[in-house]
Formats: C-alpha cells, sequence, structure tokens
C-alpha cells in the first residue's frame, strides 16, 4: 500500500487513479509531476477539464461531440451526404476519419443493444437515426461500421429490419476488423479497406 506525504497528493492520486488505464502508481507520478511544474499548469489542467464537461455539446443531427449545434462534418459542403455511417461512439468516428477514406456523413448511437447491461434500443439515438433517414432526399446508403462483437451485430441486426422496405442500401464494414476488437483499436489502413470493401446486407 502507497503511504502518501500529503492527503493531498492522496486525493489526487485517488481521482487520477479513476480514469481508465491508470493505476495509483502512474497516477502518483502524474500528481508529483504537476507539483512540480508552473501553478499554472494546473489551472490550465484544471480549467480545459471544467469546460470540457460545462462547454461540449453534441451535433443535433449525428450526435457526434460538437463546439456547436451542428458539427463540422455535418455542415461541411465537401461531404458525401447521400452516405451515413454508423458507429457506436465518436472514438469509432475520429478512427475512421484518421483513415482518409470516408467522406460521407454519421450517426453515433452512443452504445450497442446489450440487454446484458441493461442497453436496448430506447437508450440508444436510434429513433433519431430512422428519423434522420427518412427525412433526406439525398440518402442511398447506411454503413454499420460497429465493432464486430455479438452486441455489435445484434444492433447492426436490429437496424437492418428497422430499415426493411427503405430504399435504402445497407452494407457492413468488411470482416478485416478482428472479431470481438474495437474499431478504435484497429490499424488505419485496415480499417480503411473494411470500408472500402464493405458488404451488402440481406433486408
Amino acid at each position: 500500500m502507497i503511504q502518501y506525504p500529503s492527503k493531498y497528493i492522496e486525493k489526487a492520486v485517488e481521482e487520477i487513479s479513476k480514469l481508465p488505464g491508470i493505476g495509483k502508481k502512474t497516477a502518483l507520478r502524474l500528481a508529483l509531476h504537476l507539483l512540480k511544474e508552473n501553478e499554472s499548469t494546473s489551472h490550465l489542467l484544471a480549467n480545459s477539464l471544467i469546460d470540457l464537461r460545462t462547454k461540449t455539446r453534441y451535433c443535433t443531427h449525428c450526435h457526434n461531440i460538437s463546439d456547436d449545434e451542428i458539427c463540422n462534418i455535418c455542415i461541411s459542403h465537401r461531404r458525401d451526404k447521400s452516405i451515413i455511417c454508423v458507429v457506436e461512439d465518436t472514438r469509432d468516428v475520429l478512427a475512421i476519419e484518421n483513415t482518409g477514406q470516408y467522406t460521407g456523413l454519421y450517426h453515433v448511437l452512443n452504445g450497442v443493444i446489450s440487454p446484458m447491461d441493461g442497453i436496448g434500443p430506447s437508450e440508444l439515438t436510434i429513433d433519431s437515426l430512422i428519423n434522420r433517414v427518412k427525412a433526406s432526399e439525398e440518402l442511398k446508403e447506411i454503413i454499420f461500421a460497429l465493432s464486430p462483437t455479438m452486441e455489435g451485430d445484434t444492433t447492426s441486426f436490429y437496424l437492418t429490419k428497422k430499415m426493411k422496405g427503405l430504399q435504402l442500401e445497407l452494407s457492413t464494414i468488411a470482416r478485416g476488423v478482428p472479431i470481438g476488437g474495437d474499431l478504435e483499436y484497429t490499424d488505419e489502413i485496415t480499417l480503411g479497406r473494411s470500408i472500402i470493401s464493405r458488404t451488402k446486407n440481406d433486408q
């Protein structure tokens, strides 16, 4: 058990170690680093975290993280509005954007259907997606870019059934992404090829 020289260091370590992937030893190193830095460094970090929580918004169209009501991707005239790529969260948008292979729009579900975790369709932005699809006159294709897990496949299957009868091409990214893997950890080349080599869904 770590013995702390100060209750303030102990409290900082306790809070920092709550972040994913950071243990007590790493949290202690970070806390001591901040303590040695100029005081303004800690204030800048603290203020940026407060701004993150209080000023970050979500795009009213695609639910991606945004500074404004509509995100830069949705508002861009350079994006192909005939395609929407459905992803689990913002990390997947970042991963796909880094491939440079996709120029369409996105829809962030904010999760996947997972009965074991008590997450059903109503907890996701599925209704928003369906309304968006029905309202669009330009849309031609929906790409499901969900992680190839049981929950991801269940969500893709559910969405395919919900969109049955709509005049749309539904496709899923190719299985270049490892089964059970997350899109954010897939290398850019593999993910880019998976999007290009996507397969058409049966409706």
